[in-house]
């Protein structure tokens, strides 16, 4: 990353009002690294798909929708496709009722238009003004945002993250649970409970969710649907496209308009 993009944060960092928000705009393929900030972030593209990655796993954020990470968490996006961010850094302070752990969320018509609006809010934006109640308003639709199953949890057991990656790379095997056990010296039933444990997933809905987020990042790069299909471990176009209607409520060519 290039030192102004790598830079550009640090106003925002410790800024004079409990919100500052931002915009930004990089290029496809371009990841920012692993980094922190001291405040939380409502992370928002008003086009293109960002993946995020840390420690606790990883999120696909397509268009109409944002990810939320806590203050403090090391993490890294990647971009899918030309992407325009829209920011918004909290302090954690002014919002202790906002969720503790990084999540997807959808983005309502009127959060995105206040999400544009408030990168024109300077960052010494002054009391009682239209700048602060349009950043209360900002937190007042937080508050009733839907969460999305859009999060591959990574567990922090050395034996079941192995298998879990091998998974990542390579979201076309169809090994079963037994034999992923066999190759560990473990029993089939000791293998589950570890990855309910680790991740809160069954071994069956955790592949099932590292696949989805494989396919929306191949999807939000313009792959064929069949390609993304058979590359995700399905036997046909209408096997996936059923499993991804049953997920999402759409079809895979819908899911990005």
């Amino acid at each position: 990353m290039s030192d102004d993009l790598s830079t550009r944060h640090l106003d925002f960092h410790a800024p004079a009002r409990p919100m500052a928000a931002m915009e930004i705009d990089y290029p496809s393929g371009l990841s920012t690294g692993l980094h922190a900030h001291p405040s939380a972030q409502l992370l928002y593209a008003i086009a293109g798909v960002m993946v995020v990655r840390s420690a606790a796993g990883s999120w696909v954020v397509p268009p109409n929708r944002a990810a939320w990470l806590p203050a403090g968490l090391e993490h890294e996006v990647r971009m899918c496709g030309e992407v325009k961010i829209r920011t918004v850094f909290v302090d954690p302070a002014a919002a202790p009722h906002l969720p503790a752990d990084s999540c997807v969320v959808a983005v309502s018509p009127l959060l995105r238009e206040l999400l544009v609006a408030a990168t024109a809010v300077p960052l010494d934006y002054a009391p009682g003004t239209r700048d602060e109640r349009l950043m209360a308003l900002i937190l007042d639709e937080l508050r009733v945002l839907d969460v999305l199953p859009l999060h591959l949890p990574m567990p922090a057991d050395r034996l079941v993250r192995t298998v879990c990656e091998a998974m990542i790379r390579r979201p076309d095997d169809t090994s079963k649970a037994a034999a992923w056990a066999a190759r560990l010296g473990m029993a089939p039933k000791t293998l589950h409970r570890l990855f309910r444990r680790e991740t809160g997933l069954t071994f069956g809905e955790w592949r099932q969710q590292a696949r989805l987020v494989f396919a929306l990042e191949r999807l939000a790069g313009g792959a064929r649907i069949i390609d993304v299909a058979l590359d995700s471990g399905y036997a046909s176009q209408s096997a996936f496209t059923a499993m991804f209607r049953r997920h999402f409520g759409v079809p895979p060519g819908a899911f990005y308009r």
